[in-house]
């Protein structure tokens, strides 16, 4: 394909600014999407001029549930970003029920040169699902249809490719949705995200990491096809043998980007035994015995971790401490615990030097009661909090563990993807060192999960096909450090996010970064956790990639109706 050079809109028209549509086209629009037409308010005017009131109190309170959140046409999951963006609503959205719908705001936003904005769960920690005077494409209500194929073959591709099992999945839906549908119900995997509440299709074209990638690969290195609408206001079929190039594209290449994403069809996997959780806290008493703990850390991950079986984080931080959470699959409980034996031996073995501030837990759960929310209030209600709104589906619920992520001011994230040299013995002492300086100003977590070195060969390979940077093939953890707070939103009195406190935040957040950053010549970082600030984000987040993704851009998008922060083709 040969490179042409984009024509990208100068300028959005605004409210009261001349070309803002009229009423009139506004009620033309409503008509076209059968009255799935809202204007929006932001949610916040509760709070004017009284924020004391019953009202403000109540949505604050509210926001500390991403269930609430997921519901509300006008919120996103996280609320804003220290001296970057407040996430605030759009003008008018069109609840899309089908690709007509969305084909029918596509063109609008086209023809009248409004910002267009598209939101699934409306994860996005850049901001790329909200955008103020701006036409919304809101999947999430209308576009949940969860579809189980026992053999499915790709339009197009009939006596070219195998049936595969798979799942077609809504743009609407959050991983909940699918789990429930895939696993709970019919006893397969698809390869999602970790938290319940994220949405499939965000997920999908950022690449998308889940607890068990490291087994399966990720999300994007499992799409066997999607429908997707263009700028032109085209229902697309892209696949491996239809639009070959956008589907490409869509395989990490950033949401919001490409054209609006109706639908997805992903692998399903045979379902192992088991899925289960290693949780733990270590403490050392002195600086030389928390060095010293990193560097066994290390170097029993590499022995005993680094394989298809295992993921999530590993936590270094103040304390100086070490905090587990595991999560494994394809293993009984008692595999797992003769796993981390020589570990927790080698603690226990110290007794002057160390102390488990939280005994280890192992714990086993049969495979397809891993998202069933019946088993956790059986058996382990404290890993769970249900969605208990009002007529909320009985199978709803979200993890514990991300309960400080919703509703969410960051301050600061920053991410880099850690080779899987560094496991190498000779490299062992400059990872630790690294960990040990970073700890010392704020807490760094290793997500073991999103970095496929060590994965399964199946991984590896559909991975090496998808438009991430290829950096995440030799990658064994993504390296995170962040910090905010919850529920804050600037302009409400009481409700301000503390700015003193959040530049302090980021600056120790930068200097955590820095030892691990440099352990790298080139920055790489995850398009879907990443600093929005990334330096040479086109590199960080593609590679040698993102020449190929801008000719893909130019073709679908010529006149770049879809612009998000930090995505392709936006520097032009």
């Amino acid at each position: 394909m040969q490179r042409r050079t984009a024509v990208r809109p100068t300028q959005w028209v605004r409210p009261g600014e001349p070309g803002w549509p009229s009423p009139a086209e506004w009620a033309k629009l409503r008509k076209s999407v059968g009255g799935r037409l809202v204007k929006v308010q932001s949610a916040f005017a509760v709070c004017e001029p009284n924020a004391g009131s019953t009202a403000c109190t109540d949505l604050f309170q509210n926001l500390t549930d991403p269930f609430y959140i997921d519901q509300s046409v006008n919120l996103t999951q996280t609320l804003g970003w220290m001296d970057a963006f407040t996430s605030e609503p759009s003008a008018y959205a069109v609840l899309a029920q089908s690709s007509a719908d969305v084909a029918a705001a596509v063109n609008f936003a086209r023809k009248h040169r409004v910002r267009l904005v598209v939101k699934g769960g409306g994860h996005s920690y850049l901001g790329t699902s909200n955008a103020p005077d701006s036409l919304l494409i809101w999947t999430r209500p209308n576009m949940q249809a969860i579809e189980v194929h026992d053999g499915f073959v790709p339009r197009g591709a009939a006596g070219l490719a195998e049936p595969e099992a798979a799942v077609s999945v809504g743009a609407g839906a959050i991983w909940m949705d699918a789990y429930n549908a895939v696993t709970t119900v019919a006893g397969r995997y698809v390869q999602g995200g970790g938290c319940t509440t994220v949405g499939v299709a965000g997920l999908v074209q950022g690449g998308g990491f889940g607890s068990f990638s490291k087994g399966f690969g990720t999300a994007a290195a499992n799409l066997l096809e999607a429908e997707v609408v263009t700028a032109d206001g085209t229902v697309r079929i892209a696949n491996a043998a239809q639009n070959p190039d956008l589907f490409w594209a869509l395989k990490g290449g950033g949401g919001g980007t490409f054209g609006v994403v109706t639908r997805f069809t992903l692998r399903t996997h045979e379902l192992p035994n088991y899925f289960g959780v290693v949780a733990a806290v270590i403490t050392a008493t002195s600086d030389a015995a928390y060095h010293a703990l990193v560097g066994q850390m290390i170097s029993f991950y590499r022995q005993s971790l680094f394989n298809p079986h295992w993921g999530e984080q590993i936590h270094f931080g103040a304390g100086p401490q070490i905090s587990i959470f595991m999560l494994f699959q394809g293993l009984t409980q008692a595999q797992a615990e003769q796993a981390w034996a020589p570990l927790f031996d080698w603690v226990t073995a110290r007794p002057a030097d160390y102390t488990f501030t939280q005994q280890p837990v192992i714990l086993a759960v049969p495979a397809r009661d891993f998202w069933n929310v019946a088993w956790y209030e059986q058996f382990a209600p404290q890993f769970v909090v249900p969605d208990n709104l009002p007529g909320a589906p009985k199978d709803y619920y979200y993890w514990a563990t991300n309960s400080g992520e919703v509703g969410q001011f960051l301050h600061a994230y920053q991410s880099t993807w850690l080779s899987q040299q560094l496991l190498k013995p000779e490299h062992q002492s400059a990872l630790a060192d690294a960990l040990v300086r970073a700890s010392r100003f704020w807490e760094v977590e290793l997500h073991c999960n999103k970095g496929i070195a060590g994965a399964a060969a199946d991984a590896v390979r559909r991975t090496r096909d998808t438009s991430m940077n290829p950096a995440v093939l030799d990658s064994f953890a993504l390296a995170i450090a962040a910090g905010g707070e919850q529920s804050a939103y600037p302009g409400i009195p009481g409700h301000e996010p503390d700015v003193t406190q959040g530049r302090q935040d980021a600056r120790a957040v930068t200097a955590a970064m820095a030892p691990l950053k440099a352990l790298a010549d080139r920055p790489a970082s995850y398009l879907n956790e990443t600093d929005y600030f990334q330096a040479d984000w086109q590199t960080a987040f593609w590679g040698h990639h993102y020449p190929r993704l801008t000719q893909v851009k130019d073709h679908y998008d010529p006149g770049g109706l879809f612009s998000v922060h930090h995505g392709v083709g936006t520097e032009t």
